[in-house]
């Protein structure tokens, strides 16, 4: 009865103490006595693999899966630690018995351990006095023992098996809340030291033996039953890789970029080591590039290193991990086999060192950062890199850093396959930028530079980046020479402006009457980015000629309807969040509702007939419907007949004799860095300016004033050039000097006037023909 009495104040001692600071395995066995709770009390539900004997306090995920390693587990109830079965009783009322460390050797089942103690004379020790902690092997674990190992302890009972045992003890108690992971503590052998580590799945290791039965209270110790025989340990993980002859090529390479002063201290790390076998396995042209290469190199050995301990017996499903390169790998389990990035390819598990355990790999793991970046194209994207290297285009990626904007196969249509190779050469330029950018250096609004001398304009948006008319896909990847971005679309950037496609394309003929009649071409035509909602012809199907005419009357009224359909900004459709609600401003001042659904994106739910009109000054959607504000009324009858006609998707609402405020037409101005040189030439002269280009037309002839007008027409030059290739007499003309010398034209039009494009362009022809011209000489 006292030792009863003893036994249970001992035990809620200790259960109280342990559930004061509790520790990731006590969390997972509290879930586990919650799972069990229907079946009495004190069970605890288990996890076992089929065909075999592990059992797990399993993690909720694995619950949930049914499995642990990828095979199918079934579920036990058992007594929780420390409590037991009584004849005739529901669950596990009863705790445990208390005795000596020796004597809780049977009560755990670790008979074969007590039968060694016996042999080994160390029962006497541990009946005694003191406060213990034993890890003691199962008996199926002492049957796993190499035959010959487990023959020569028994052959010599009072020194090897003495001494293995005292290497599974500690003199002084340890419960599995004061097993931190990566604690070190010395064993009663030689003060060795005995390696802990504490996963957050709830398992716990010594030396990489799982610790199965925990926390079994004794009179003078505790004691923990492990899954298997732990030899000692005494080398660091240099000195492990230096004696294994399997890793000598992995050797070689750590001593020479001087690995092994990391290795060869402290810490705590994990080790997947490629075999010499596996080094012999790359083609010998990338192992050469990449040893030649200290930065490769060193990037290659580190992305083999964990800075934590992962033994193979911790591992119950996959996870990422962090490696000394700076990214992640996967390890994960399945069976009995380890896995990395989903492949089984470890030889030989759980090398344990001083500071860190060495699984060996049949396959060298290359990161992103020492490969070519070429050599980061995936399956997906083959069509790309065959024809970067069909058209000489690779050879340029050798030396310098470039970025890659990497379509993915199914964006190379039968359009863009049927261009000949000088013109897809020109297509793969565009997606070969001059420099390295990573995704986090992408801003909206900037500018990227070609091999080919292209612009390319950046969009971002809450949960894409686009760059001109195609978005990016997750996933981009840093090599050693340059960064991959996966995208969309094959990038087409567009030589028109927004005014040019309306004018190009018979569709929107009726459209662009409209703005025309109302001066709005040149917002059209200038500006930095637009968005604009084009309605087609058969939108205005149902008007007569005369109501269109009728449409024009009130020019303020229709300009406020117009630049409802224009915003400020573009909105590429794959930029556009996924079933969320955007609402947007439009130049007119009221809101815009865009959404994306079925891959359609809807404009105040009026659907879009085709997306992404790529201008060079934004982007046009084509939609089935004429837009107007939901919260703007019309004040004439006739306007309110039109409209009605026309627009279905709201009810217009009439207020009689309402008047819209003036809608002034913004002024622009272009900004240019740098001017570079001017062209003369019959029978146009481009004005070629830093990043931008700018076309200005004339018939036959130009002479200084037209020249000076076509060079300072709106814009700002911080640096000019002084090489004209023509006709070098334009230079003598005095306002020409004045433009080189950074002074301001007095004779340079305005560029900003509202003089509608139609009549600005009559009174130029006028002018034209009243003059007489000097011919340029080319």
């Amino acid at each position: 009865m006292k030792l009863l009495f003893v036994a249970i104040s001992s035990f809620f001692v200790f259960t109280s103490l342990d559930q004061a600071d509790s520790s990731y395995y006590d969390k997972i066995v509290i879930h586990s006595r919650i799972r069990a709770k229907d079946k009495g009390p004190n069970v605890c539900a288990l996890q076992q693999v089929v065909g075999t004997k592990k059992k797990y306090f399993s993690t909720c995920r694995n619950w949930h899966q049914k499995s642990i390693c990828n095979k199918k587990a079934l579920v036990l109830y058992e007594c929780c630690p420390g409590y037991m079965r009584l004849d005739g009783g529901r669950g596990c009322p009863a705790v445990s018995p208390i005795d000596h460390v020796y004597g809780t050797l049977a009560i755990v089942g670790a008979t074969n351990s007590q039968n060694y103690a016996d042999r080994s004379d160390l029962r006497r020790e541990i009946e005694g006095n003191g406060a213990f902690t034993m890890f003691a092997p199962s008996n199926d674990a002492w049957m796993l023992l190499d035959a010959e190992a487990r023959s020569a302890l028994l052959s010599n009972v009072n020194i090897e098996l003495l001494n293995a045992l005292h290497y599974h003890m500690v003199d002084h108690r340890l419960l599995t809340k004061d097993m931190k992971n990566g604690l070190t503590v010395p064993s009663m052998y030689n003060d060795l030291n005995l390696l802990i580590n504490h996963a957050t799945n709830g398992i716990v290791t010594v030396n990489c033996a799982r610790i199965i039965y925990a926390n079994q209270i004794a009179t003078n110790g505790i004691v923990h039953v492990i899954d298997r025989v732990i030899t000692a340990v005494g080398n660091n993980l240099e000195e492990t890789i230096e004696a294994t002859d399997e890793l000598s090529s992995f050797r070689a390479a750590a001593a020479a970029s001087g690995l092994f002063a990391t290795l060869g201290t402290g810490g705590h790390y994990t080790i997947f080591a490629p075999t010499n076998e596996a080094f012999d396995k790359l083609p010998r042209e990338v192992l050469e590039r990449i040893l030649s290469d200290d930065v490769a190199m060193k990037a290659l050995l580190h992305y083999h290193i964990l800075n934590s301990v992962h033994c193979s017996e911790a591992i119950m499903s996959g996870a990422t991990y962090p490696t000394l390169e700076g990214t992640n790998i996967e390890i994960g389990c399945d069976g009995d086999s380890l896995t990395v990035n989903g492949e089984k390819m470890v030889n030989r598990k759980d090398i344990v060192a001083t500071n860190g355990v060495i699984h060996l790999i049949n396959k060298v793991l290359i990161p992103d950062a020492a490969m070519q970046i070429l050599d980061l194209v995936s399956s997906r994207q083959t069509t790309f890199s065959e024809l970067v290297r069909d058209t000489g285009l690779s050879a340029a990626f050798t030396d310098a850093d470039h970025t890659l904007l990497v379509p993915l196969n199914e964006a190379f249509n039968e359009d863009v396959m049927a261009f000949d190779q000088r013109i897809l050469k020109v297509i793969l330029q565009n997606h070969i930028l001059k420099v390295k950018v990573v995704l986090n250096q992408l801003y909206n609004g900037q500018i990227l530079e070609t091999v080919g001398g292209k612009f390319l304009r950046v969009f971002v948006y809450r949960t894409a980046v686009c760059i001109e008319n195609s978005c990016m896909v997750r996933g981009s990847r840093e090599g050693r020479n340059g960064v991959l971005h996966t995208i969309r679309k094959v990038i087409m950037p567009s030589e028109n402006s927004m005014l040019q496609i309306l004018r190009d394309d018979p569709r929107f003929s009726i459209f662009l009457t409209l703005i025309e009649s109302v001066g709005l071409t040149e917002m059209l035509t200038e500006g930095k980015g637009w968005t604009l909602f084009v309605p087609t012809n058969d939108v205005f199907e149902s008007l007569t000629t005369d109501e269109l005419e009728e449409l024009t009357r009130d020019k303020n009224a229709l300009r406020h309807i117009l630049l409802y359909h224009l915003l400020n900004g573009v909105y590429i459709g794959d930029g556009i969040e996924y079933g969320v609600t955007n609402v947007l401003k439009s130049y007119q001042g009221s809101r815009v509702m865009i959404k994306l659904v079925n891959n359609t994106m809807l404009v105040n739910n009026v659907k879009t007939k085709e997306a992404d009109l790529l201008a060079n000054n934004g982007v046009i959607h084509v939609i089935n419907s004429l837009l107007f504000p939901k919260d703007l009324p019309v004040g004439s009858d006739y306007l309110q007949r039109i409209l009605t006609k026309i627009i279905k998707y709201i009810e217009i609402k009439f207020i009689p004799g309402y008047t819209y405020t003036e809608m002034k037409i913004p002024i622009f101005k272009t900004e240019v860095r740098e001017f570079t040189r001017i062209v003369t030439t019959k029978p146009e002269i481009n004005i070629i300016r830093g990043r931008f280009t700018h076309s200005g037309r004339i018939e036959t002839e130009v002479e200084a004033a037209e020249l000076a007008k076509l060079i300072e027409r709106g814009t700002q030059y911080s640096k000019f050039s002084r090489t004209i290739e023509g006709d070098p007499n334009i230079l003598d003309d005095v306002e020409i000097q004045k433009l080189l010398q950074g002074e301001t034209s007095t004779r340079t039009a305005h560029f900003n006037s509202r003089t509608p494009a139609g009549l600005r362009r009559s009174r130029h022809a006028r002018k034209l023909r009243q003059r007489k011209r000097k011919p340029v000489r080319a």
